[in-house]
């Protein structure tokens, strides 16, 4: 139990809950374990209130870790009862999003799935299961489409921008799935583009151990098509406008703390947290037959 404590660490979280790292992390990410923010920009606890809901459910833990559980593509066309073939065309169609990935050593990506989200879409969509697939979805994968990356970063970004604090590192995180040249073409004020840099929070945890998987942990992160990237770029005009509104000296009081000598400030400044081993919407609607859905959480 919490023996009174307002809110604990994640790491000790995770003991209470009976959860590995990995299972935590998604779980705090999916919304099944609520956080809090404490202390420093970007970290987080979990209130102690939270644990203790959770370890007084029927069927805890196995319940809790049951609703994070993920599976691989066999896996999850053997749960929906169909080949793996069939479900990677439903996933490059954008039927399902990914919740997790990792590259192997070779730069293959590697996309995990939310076991109760592929029990739930084969029950919702019976006629996906057999016969022929739609003729648009054929069009479209016979052009090359591919909507796991998009899904899993639309999934993302709605996750992260739920959990900023304001109304800069609500910017951050979209500006964060940027290809470099269109966030300069976005923002050109310099002390901007350096404090949303500062603000970015971590996007996935992931091991990249060769030059190839690194490439494709960063092409993952990176909106690629064209209407997905225009749909970032518009959105991050209107989360820049709304920021400069609210707090216009920011970037350059955050400028200001980075020449300050050391000893200067009482408090550190912020710093980026992307790497090689870290962790909005979708540039567009999902195709008619999808059913998995995520958008920019309003900010009003």
């Amino acid at each position: 139990m919490c023996d009174g404590r307002q809110a604990l660490t994640m790491g000790q979280a995770a003991r209470e809950l009976e959860l590995r790292t990995g299972e935590f992390e998604l779980a705090t990410q999916l919304g099944e374990v609520r956080t809090i923010p404490a202390g420093p920009p970007g970290r987080r606890r979990v209130p102690a209130e939270e644990i203790d809901r959770l370890r007084a459910e029927p069927g805890f833990p196995d319940a809790l870790r049951e609703r994070v559980r993920t599976v691989g593509t066999t896996e999850a066309a053997e749960l929906m009862g169909i080949g793996p073939g069939r479900f990677l065309r439903l996933t490059r169609a954008g039927c399902l999003g990914p919740v997790r990935f990792y590259p192997n050593r070779y730069g293959a990506v590697v996309w995990l799935y939310l076991a109760t989200e592929i029990t739930g879409f084969a029950d919702r969509e019976p006629g996906l299961m057999r016969g022929s697939i739609p003729a648009a979805m054929r069009v479209m994968l016979a052009g090359g489409q591919d909507w796991r990356g998009r899904q899993w970063r639309g999934r993302r970004v709605a996750q992260l921008m739920g959990q900023a604090e304001d109304r800069w590192e609500s910017a951050a995180v979209i500006a964060a799935v940027l290809p470099p040249e269109e966030l300069a073409s976005v923002v050109d004020d310099p002390r901007e583009r350096s404090l949303l840099r500062e603000l970015r929070p971590p996007f996935a945890s992931v091991i990249t151990a060769t030059a190839a998987a690194r490439d494709s942990f960063d092409r993952v992160l990176t909106a690629e098509e064209f209407d997905e990237v225009m749909w970032y770029r518009v959105n991050l005009s209107r989360a820049l406008a709304t920021a400069r509104r609210d707090a216009p000296a920011r970037p350059r009081e955050a400028t200001s703390a980075r020449r300050r000598p050391p000893g200067f400030a009482n408090r550190p400044s912020r710093t980026g947290t992307y790497g090689s081993v870290t962790e909005l919407s979708r540039g567009r609607k999902s195709p008619s037959w999808t059913t998995e859905t995520s958008s920019l959480p309003s900010r009003s």
